[in-house]
């Protein structure tokens, strides 16, 4: 019975009309102007989310009511994710974060207990996240040290995307946490994640002795 429910439903018009804005060549920035002209729109964001395309799905996420993301609809958000690439299910996720995990103090506590999800993808988050308080400036909670303890005990055992989480958040935190810098420093000669990692002219490796000097030498010379 519903073998052809996906090519019978019906967008509406207005769905119809932003998706004729998209195409290969949209970019981000293309993207988060349609957002801007359409402020919040959560049925509109639910039609866009089912074309199950990369770019309307960025745009999706823009225009979600953030009230509306219980734990129930993110799981979903994340099963549905599953069907990308490896590069754009990370990417998906990540714009949901920054344009509305962490916007909402509800959803800011639901990130905070997925250190230990099922799902990669939010294991992921909860590291990103913790990574991001860091790196923006922002005061982070006093546990970088049971952090880092969790990052020795799982990062070698971990998913890719996860793995790199894991490794950006002790990055961060030896950068600005003297009193565990060594620490991060030895973990990253310890497992030499990222060591023979080539980066291109001007990015930082992720290879923690080079992440951290490089971040705190440019601090220093500011």
């Amino acid at each position: 019975m519903n073998k052809n429910k996906r090519t019978e439903m019906k967008r509406s018009s207005k769905a119809e009309n932003i998706l004729s804005q998209i195409n290969s060549k949209t970019k981000l920035g293309d993207l988060r102007k349609i957002a801007k002209d359409i402020k919040t729109d959560h049925e509109l964001a639910v039609e866009l989310w089912s074309t199950e395309e990369f770019l309307p799905r960025l745009l999706a996420i823009l225009i979600m009511d953030k009230k509306l993301l219980s734990e129930d609809v993110l799981n979903r958000l994340d099963t549905d994710m599953q069907i990308h690439t490896f590069d754009e299910r990370n990417n998906l996720m990540d714009w949901l974060m920054a344009n509305q995990l962490t916007k909402d103090k509800k959803t800011i506590a639901l990130m905070e207990l997925w250190e230990n999800s099922p799902s990669a993808l939010q294991r992921r988050t909860f590291w990103y996240y913790n990574a991001r308080l860091r790196w923006t400036g922002q005061t982070p909670p006093d546990n970088n040290a049971d952090l880092l303890s969790a990052i020795e005990a799982k990062i070698t055992q971990e998913e890719p995307e996860v793995q790199w989480a894991m490794n950006f958040t002790a990055g961060w935190i030896g950068v600005y946490d003297q009193k565990n810098r060594a620490r991060c420093i030895q973990l990253g000669e310890k497992m030499g994640l990222y060591k023979d990692e080539m980066v291109s002219k001007g990015c930082t490796p992720n290879y923690l002795p080079e992440f951290i000097a490089i971040e705190v030498n440019k601090r220093n010379n500011n």
